[in-house]
């Protein structure tokens, strides 16, 4: 049964693990939560991010054999609710880190928050509303 207290993870492939990973970790502030970087002949190198203990992380992959090239459209989004104005050192930070601001696409996210572009070109949302 999927209920709240089901994981979800969410697979994104990426160009650059090390560039992704300090986009999201440096910059979003997740955790590295797992990491296989071995070059296993057959197996994708990888970087689990995450809230520590939370119920959800993005794995961001490589597949140094047959690499894949991401391909995002601007209305692929990772929408963070703050509940609170959007901060705006966390979005120079993001920036530091390899992201682009953008201006989204549906126009109801640039009056709620701010959009940054990972260095993947994948959208993250900063939205100042919170959900329920």
């Amino acid at each position: 049964m999927i209920d709240s207290a089901t994981h979800v993870r969410v697979a994104r492939p990426s160009r650059d693990l090390a560039a992704a990973e300090r986009f999201y970790v440096d910059g979003l502030g997740l955790d590295v939560l797992w990491r296989t970087t071995e070059r296993v002949p057959g197996e994708h190198d990888l970087v689990m991010v995450g809230p520590p203990g939370g119920r959800w992380h993005f794995e961001l992959t490589n597949d140094p054999e047959h690499p894949l090239e991401p391909t995002p459209t601007v209305d692929d989004l990772f929408v963070v609710y703050l509940g609170a104005p959007v901060d705006d050192q966390q979005v120079e930070r993001l920036i530091a880190c390899g992201g682009t601001r953008v201006t989204a696409h549906n126009p109801y996210w640039d009056e709620h928050g701010v959009t940054v572009a990972d260095p993947d070109g994948y959208r993250l949302v900063l939205c100042s509303r919170t959900w329920s």
